[in-house]
Order: structure tokens, then C-alpha cells, then sequence
């Protein structure tokens, strides 16, 4: 039965104004589609730029790429009769990606990002490449895209040939959950295989698209282990019995950071209900609880400029060379290389890292008898004789360690790795997608710091709350009975990895509401 109730996704519209990340990110988890301009305007000018082109073959124009070989082959001149041929060797050539294919949210998370790029009107591409991505992120036609191979210019080459190749029916795609070839997914929609003219494959390929869509996606998550990160703070801190004094207003008056204040203040709000006389009960908390909004509130404090750098990025034209449909220019340069897109991501993986770290210590603090205020070892709920056979969360501070130590590791900055490539050609270059896949790995492994968190921490109330009486606001009340609906007690010892598992995906998907 068709439900009319049904809400349906909200539309992204591409060529009429920026995008922002949330516009990537609701296209990649499909809570929106994706629409191409209908306005004469905006098709006229994108008209224009691929009629442009065509005019200057015409005339014999010398444009690169087009008349000429690729990179370091700018000097060689192709044949008229061969000009046809040469966008679809530029991505058979390409084919020579290797790792992870990317994840489904991440391919439509690309898909969205070139389409913004190529929709700026810059690129001398017909409108029916245009239509024809558009209708792969309308059907859902994913192509398989391999995760490595990029240097991050000129541009992300070898994993946008993936894309290049499926739009012609060419290599393998997802569809309907199912690998295929892409010419069968095309006849499944009642599509065409699209002919690519002349500039087309390099206005797909010679861009900074994975890299971005990439940062999109880690920028989002990386926003919400910022809100879970200080709630986790805040139920560490009752559970270790601290001093919420810690988070006062007029302290943090005396360090503006905007962010840091921020962190503090709803740190403020989830201790409200510790009662006064509790507040100088402990002088001074170690430093994982008492500096956590000077660790939390840096990636609170760049979130601004992270957010600004990466949608510059996304609503740029960033292929080589631009076609300026209205000036008629043909302008050559590097818009291929993602600089910015590497260092903000070599940034955001060290924030990230570093909150990791921040929770790996708290959990230390809480399984230790020495240091968290009458707690049991390990913060077992066995009781009596059965103490002696039973470890609690001994293992899985362990495995947090591990988890930690990994993600600290991947925050070597990948963009001062520079090689040079093809001939010296691209003799410096970005690495902007390795950056952002390695924040991408950081995010994962500091999920699951967060879900070894949420366990320790729901133990960790559970025990205090028998030595003394507990006084959480509403807000921490109802997180604190989400979570223990979700993980029983831990009484006697069992394996845990179902619960932390349960717990990672609960993270990603964003299950609790935090912070307004």
C-alpha cells in the first residue's frame, strides 16, 4: 500500500546557489535527492561553456587536454580524427585503482561533490553529463570506486576514472545492493551510456572531489564525537565523584575561546544538579577530567574554519583548465590541487586523535582503585566471593589502549609527504585524500574509544550511585536510561564485543540527541 504520510526527502538542487556539507552528507545517507537546475539561466550559461569549446576545435584552438595528450604529454599534439577518442583513454588508462572500494555513502558522497564542481559552469561540459550524474545519485547507481591511488593533484585522478567509466557503461557498479556491470544497471534505469566530447573526461576526473567528499562526511562525524565526547566528561565525572566547579563561568571568562566555553558551558548544564556543599569536596581533578574543555573545545574553536575551507572546496570549480563561458577564456592552471582540503584534514585527525586520548585516559582514571573515589576494580558488579574470578572492564581498557595508540599513530600529517609524479610534471602535490581517508580511520578507531566509554561510564554511575546518592538533571537522567536499556549490568564477566559493536553503530548513527 502506498503511505501518503511518507516524508519525503527534501531535494538538493545543483547550479543554484553553494552547497553546504549537510547538503553532501543528507545526499550520502539518502535523506535527500538530488535535482539539477531547471532554470533557462543556469543551463543557458552551462550551454554556453560547452558550446565555447566546440567552437574553438572548430577554429583549431590549442586547448590541453583536448587537442593535446595529458600531464606531462601537453606537448603532444592529437590528430583531429583522434580527438573524439582521447576522454575515454584518459579514464581506461586511469583504471588502475587498488584497496577498499569505497563505502556506498561515500560514493554518493563524490557523485554529489563533482557534481557541485561541474555545476558551477566552469568546465565546458555538456548538460547531458550533467543529467546523466544526476540520474546515477537519482537511481542510486554507485560506481565502485577503489580508495586508493590518488596523490591529490592532479586532482583525484584514478578514483574519479571510476566514475568517468561508469557514466559510459564501463567497469562495475552497485545497484540495488547487488555488483554489476555498469551497462546492466543503465538498462535496468532505462538510461544511456553517455558519449563523453572532448574535455569531458578530464573536467570529471582533474579535480578535488573524493578528497572533499571524503572531508564532508568526517567533518560531520567528527561534530558529534565532539557533543558525545563531553557527555561521556560529564558522566565520568560523577561517577569518579568530581568537582563541577571545574566548568564555572567565570573561570572560563578569563580563557575567551569561544569553542572552549562552549564545551565548559554544557559540561555546566550536566552537573547542574550536583548539590553545593558536594562542590569542594575534591580540590583539583586530573587533567582528563578537569582540562577536558581544553581538549574537546580546539575542535569546537576550528569547526568554524574547517566548515569554511571544506565548502569553499565544495562550491569551487576545481578542474583543469577552466572554460570561462562568458569572457570565452580558456584559463589554465592547479584549482586539481587540495591543499586546503589536506590540511584541514591532517587537522582534523589530530583533534579527533586527541579527544581519543582524552576518553582512554578517563577510562583509566575510572577502572583504577587508586584513583576513582571507592569504585570497584576494573569497575566489576561482582560482589563478595566473586570478585575474585571476575575482571569487569579490565580487557576492554586494554583494547581501548590499543584502539587509542592506533588512532594517535594515523595523525602523521600526510600532506608533507609530496612526491613527485609523472615525469615531474606534478612534481608537488597534495595527498588530500590520503589525509582525509586516514581522518576517516581516526574517526573509526575513536568510535570505538566511545563506545568502550559509554560501557565504563554507564558502570561507572551505576557503582557510584550505591555508594551515594546521585543528583542528575533531566537531561543526564534520560541518557543515562537510554544507555542502560541498551547494556545490562555487567555483573559476571561475558564478551563484550556484540555490546561494543551495538554501541559503535549507535555512535554513527547518531542514536542519542545531545546539545542544541
Amino acid at each position: 500500500m502506498h503511505d501518503s504520510n511518507r516524508v519525503r526527502p527534501r531535494i538538493v538542487t545543483f547550479g543554484e546557489g553553494p552547497l553546504t556539507i549537510e547538503d553532501v552528507v543528507d545526499l550520502a545517507y539518502q535523506r535527500a535527492s538530488a535535482a539539477l537546475s531547471s532554470s533557462a539561466t543556469v543551463r543557458a550559461r552551462l550551454q554556453r561553456g560547452a558550446d565555447f569549446v566546440d567552437r574553438l576545435l572548430a577554429e583549431d584552438g590549442v586547448i590541453y587536454g583536448v587537442t593535446t595528450g595529458y600531464g606531462d604529454s601537453c606537448t603532444v599534439v592529437v590528430p583531429p580524427e583522434l580527438i573524439e577518442e582521447l576522454p575515454e583513454r584518459l579514464f581506461t588508462y586511469h583504471g588502475c585503482g587498488l584497496g577498499e572500494f569505497l563505502t556506498v555513502e561515500q560514493t554518493r558522497a563524490v557523485m554529489a561533490t563533482r557534481l557541485a564542481s561541474l555545476a558551477q559552469g566552469f568546465s565546458g561540459v555538456s548538460l547531458k553529463l550533467l543529467e546523466q550524474l544526476t540520474n546515477f545519485l537519482q537511481h542510486d547507481i554507485l560506481p565502485l570506486i577503489p580508495a586508493e591511488g590518488s596523490v591529490g593533484a592532479s586532482g583525484d585522478l584514478t578514483p574519479l576514472s571510476y566514475v568517468a567509466a561508469a557514466l559510459c557503461g564501463q567497469r562495475d557498479v552497485i545497484f540495488h545492493g547487488e555488483r554489476m556491470s555498469a551497462m546492466q544497471a543503465l538498462h535496468a534505469t532505462s538510461l544511456e551510456p553517455l558519449r563523453l566530447r572532448p574535455k569531458e573526461g578530464l573536467a570529471l576526473m582533474n579535480g578535488t572531489s573524493v578528497m572533499t567528499a571524503l572531508a564532508c562526511l568526517a567533518y560531520d562525524r567528527a561534530m558529534y564525537v565532539s557533543a558525545i565526547s563531553t557527555r561521556i566528561t560529564a558522566l565520568a565525572s560523577v561517577s569518579l565523584d568530581g568537582n563541577p566547579k571545574h566548568f564555572d563561568k567565570a573561570l572560563f571568562a578569563a580563557k575567551p575561546h569561544v569553542g572552549q566555553q562552549r564545551v565548559a558551558a554544557r559540561l555546566r548544564d550536566d552537573l547542574a544538579a550536583t548539590p553545593p556543599e558536594r562542590n569542594e569536596h575534591r580540590l583539583q581533578d586530573r587533567y582528563s577530567i578537569r582540562c577536558a574543555p581544553h581538549v574537546i573545545g580546539v575542535l569546537e574553536d576550528a569547526s568554524p574554519w574547517l566548515r569554511s575551507t571544506i565548502e569553499n572546496e565544495l562550491n569551487s570549480a576545481n578542474d583543469n583548465p577552466l572554460i570561462d563561458p562568458d569572457a570565452e577564456l580558456v584559463l589554465h592552471g592547479g584549482h586539481f590541487y587540495g591543499g586546503h582540503i589536506a590540511f584541514a584534514m591532517d587537522g582534523l585527525k589530530t583533534l579527533i586523535a586527541n579527544i581519543a586520548d582524552l576518553l582512554d585516559r578517563q577510562f583509566a582514571l575510572l577502572v583504577d582503585q587508586r584513583f576513582n573515589s571507592g569504585l570497584a576494580s576494573n569497575l566489576s558488579g561482582a560482589q563478595g566471593i566473586r570478585k575474585t574470578i571476575n575482571h569487569g572492564l579490565k580487557a576492554v581498557q586494554i583494547a581501548s589502549s590499543a584502539w587509542t595508540a592506533e588512532a594517535l599513530k594515523h595523525t602523521m600529517p600526510a600532506s608533507v609527504f609530496s612526491r613527485s609524479t609523472e615525469c615531474h610534471n606534478q612534481d608537488k602535490v597534495s595527498m588530500g585524500t590520503i589525509a582525509a581517508r586516514d581522518c576517516l580511520r581516526v574517526l573509526d578507531l575513536t568510535d570505538q574509544v566511545i563506545a568502550a566509554l559509554l560501557l565504563a561510564v554507564r558502570q561507572g554511575i551505576e557503582l557510584r550511585s550505591a555508594i551515594t546518592t546521585l543528583h542528575l538533571t533531566d537531561t543526564m537522567s534520560a541518557f543515562v536510561s537510554a544507555l542502560n536499556a541498551q547494556i545490562p549490568f555487567i555483573v559476571e564477566d561475558r564478551a563484550l564485543d556484540r555490546d561494543l559493536r551495538d554501541l559503535v553503530s549507535a555512535v554513527r548513527a547518531k542514536t542519542w540527541t545531545l546539545y542544541a
